[in-house]
């Protein structure tokens, strides 16, 4: 049995605790996947981005022909209540989601009256800010008209998880995974982004790719602090080549790349500005 930490689950009215089983087999969300999620933090005391977290949820759900009834204010009121059953300083991972129970025509397309909610709550440490190593993974992420890549959904993280599970078996944390034109999207788990001569790079936001809550946040503050900040097509040889690579993510926030193949990174400057410009921005 799993070994699961302190964990609240807001469902049909009443909070659960525990990993609280949910579904059958012929729910649509488990065996055909059409399941969509956000996540959002809570540490330190704040709740960065809260409302916007909860607002990409709803629009997840609409993009996989879900029907989704609940209000960001009131998503984030719950989380507010969720919130009171953890200890004050605990670092959680906030996860409201979205499923239906039935298919429609031939059972494959979702039936939108079907689509349930809850609200998942469970503590989990914020990463350490001494970063992690990356291989590029031979795994590439769909596009738009292959897979519902505008929207959070379930179904495509299995093919993130099996790029991390190849990197991990040569020694590395996570996989730097390209899209189908073999320019670099993100890493397996968060946005990426690259330093060179003291301009900022990420990939630009061509669908391919969940282009970020905290992604555009960063962006928005290095850019208010006065650092360029270009988002173009980037290929692998220019993360070769960078001075710093760091990402972005709601899970793990702002964390440097401290290996990229057979290359050693230290945390570098620009990294660190974009690390203390966001927990300053959060916390204000």
């Amino acid at each position: 049995m799993a070994d699961w930490s302190r964990t609240w689950t807001y469902l049909d009215g009443e909070w659960l605790e525990g990993n609280v089983p949910i579904i059958g087999p012929r729910t649509h969300g488990f065996w055909l996947g059409s399941s969509v999620f956000d996540g959002a933090r809570a540490f330190e005391g704040v709740t960065p981005d809260l409302e916007k977290h909860c607002a990409r949820l709803n629009a997840s759900a609409k993009t996989m022909g879900l029907a989704p009834d609940v209000e960001v204010e009131t998503m984030v009121g719950l989380v507010r209540d969720g919130l009171k059953k953890f200890p004050a300083d605990a670092a959680i991972y906030i996860r409201p989601m979205y499923w239906p129970e039935q298919g429609g025509y031939l059972a494959i397309p979702a039936e939108p009256a079907s689509t349930r909610f809850l609200l998942c709550m469970y503590e989990t440490p914020m990463p350490p800010a001494s970063g992690f190593s990356l291989g590029l993974s031979p795994y590439r992420r769909p596009t738009v008209e292959t897979m519902p890549t505008d929207a959070k959904a379930g179904c495509l993280y299995p093919n993130n998880g099996r790029a991390i599970t190849e990197a991990r078996a040569r020694g590395f944390d996570n996989a730097l995974i390209r899209d189908m034109l073999g320019n670099v999207a993100e890493t397996g788990t968060s946005n990426i982004f690259l330093v060179k001569d003291g301009v900022v790079m990420t990939p630009v936001a061509n669908r391919s790719f969940l282009a970020g809550i905290t992604r555009s946040r960063v962006i928005q503050l290095l850019r208010e602090a006065g650092i360029d900040v270009l988002e173009a097509a980037l290929t692998v040889d220019d993360f070769l080549d960078a001075d710093e690579i760091f990402s972005t993510g709601n899970y793990s926030k702002v964390v440097p790349v401290n290996r990229f193949e057979d290359r050693e990174m230290q945390p570098g400057p620009i990294n660190m500005k974009a690390r203390k410009l966001y927990w300053e921005w959060a916390h204000a």
